[in-house]
């Protein structure tokens, strides 16, 4: 029972937490053609080779502070094939990117990490922002590049595939802030005496995957170029393979005068203090039931899956030797279970649920519970009613509370910060008749 409740804690803990990190978008940047194929000066790029852009999207006023991974949360990025570096101007941190260079041959299309900044600092400091909100032109390819090196007349990244949406030449996902952010730090990427970076990030060794317990990239905080949608670029990877990451990020936000941090990962196996999972962290989605209301949720889940949330959730005694037990439950409740000799004088009809015939429907949300729920009653006709709660025992943990009803739909909130956890009971009687319904409480 301990850890069935505990799970539920879990799973309202980890969508409540969600508030500063509200999304994770993954954007298609750019689909690299024939003519991309000919700069040999920024090495081999193929045809057909895509990139990726990955925003972390913040509620307004939050910051994003850090890339990491730890010796519980790996950092991830992989791909079924090698990830692509340019090699003449490359980097591993787009923050120390020099804007000329993405006028450069292919370099536009480096794989990187970021923290918001996508270039150096200078009289106009680059940011990423997705393309669909990039309003200020590109200084990206066609007439903005110079041909590689077989002097491509036109330009190089001029290829307008659908894949990709807008083209690079008119929103190059470019545009500036005026505060840029400092104290910049990194672990577990680069050479610490060479600085050479012999990961999937650099272009010493062509690699396909990077995996760290031990890596993070951090500065003191940035917000997203537009205050309302807050996005922060926190990567662009290329490669003609099939694209997979797990990200573990840290986001700032002032709570009244404290400013708080809160870690997100990709995997909750292990959750320390201060860390939330967040299931978008993960690409691709893992899609599956995201209805709590149903045996097949799972918080885990990043997006919903038509047609998997089968079974509602029904609480009751599952244990056959019990003289209420109840074959159609799903989830058991022990505490509900009632043993011929030794019943503890409970009433059968409150374990039980019996008087669900009374001429009202009763439904009870959020499940599970916390500090309030919201009660719903499909009342067939006008009349008083009393509502109270009750434990599995049939104890009033709450009431009488007296409330009028009219015909047809009728709700109220009903306080329950102060009732104690585990499975409880919302009665209503209504003309002489009582209807119950089980609610978890956390």
């Amino acid at each position: 029972m301990k850890t069935f409740f505990a799970a539920l804690f879990f799973c309202l803990c980890s969508i409540s937490g969600f508030a500063q990190l509200e999304r994770v978008k993954v954007e298609a940047y750019y689909l690299s053609d024939s003519l991309d194929a000919t700069d040999t000066t920024g090495g081999n790029l193929p045809k057909g080779s895509f990139t990726y852009r990955v925003y972390i999207g913040m509620k307004p006023g939050s910051v994003l502070k850090k890339v990491y991974g730890d010796a519980f949360h790996a950092l991830r990025f992989s791909s079924t094939q090698p990830f692509f570096n340019n090699k003449a101007d490359g980097v591993t941190f787009a923050h120390e990117l020099n804007k000329n260079r993405y006028f450069d041959n292919t370099v536009a299309l480096d794989t990187w990490l970021a923290l918001g900044q996508a270039s150096t600092t200078g009289t106009r400091t680059y940011f990423g922002i997705p393309k669909s909100l990039d309003v200020d032109g590109s200084i990206v390819g066609g007439a903005n590049n110079d041909g590689g090196s077989e002097g491509i007349s036109q330009g190089l990244l001029t290829h307008n595939d659908p894949w990709a949406g807008i083209p690079i030449t008119q929103a190059d996902g470019l545009d500036t802030l005026v505060a840029t952010p400092d104290g910049w730090a990194d672990n577990g990427f680069r050479d610490f005496l060479t600085l050479l970076d012999s990961t999937m990030f650099g272009s010493i060794v062509s690699q396909s995957s990077f995996e760290s317990w031990n890596a993070s990239l951090q500065n003191s905080g940035v917000k997203g170029v537009l205050p309302d949608s807050n996005y922060v670029l926190v990567g662009q990877f290329t490669t003609k393979g099939d694209f997979r990451f797990e990200l573990n990020v840290v986001v700032g936000f002032q709570d009244g005068q404290d400013f708080r941090e809160v870690h997100y990962v990709a995997n909750g196996d292990t959750l320390l203090p201060g860390e939330v999972q967040h299931p978008q962290l993960t690409y691709p989605l893992v899609c599956g039931c995201l209805d709590p209301r149903f045996v097949e949720y799972k918080p885990s889940f990043g997006c919903d899956a038509p047609d998997s949330c089968l079974n509602l959730i029904r609480f009751g005694c599952m244990d056959t030797a019990a003289c209420n037990y109840d074959p159609s439950a799903n989830r058991n409740v022990s505490s509900m279970c009632c043993y011929p000799g030794l019943c503890q004088d409970r009433n059968l009809d409150q374990v039980c649920l019996t008087g669900t015939d009374a001429p009202l429907e009763l439904n009870v949300y959020p499940v599970p519970a916390d500090l309030q729920v919201e009660v719903a009653l499909n009342a067939r006709q006008d009349g008083g009613a009393v509502v109270k709660i009750l434990d599995t025992v049939g104890a009033t943990l709450k009431g009488d509370v007296s409330i009028s009803l009219v015909k047809g739909r009728n709700t109220w909130i009903v306080d329950t910060s102060g009732l104690p956890s585990g499975v409880l009971i919302m009665e209503v009687s209504f003309n002489g008749s009582v209807i119950r319904k089980l609610f978890p409480k956390l």
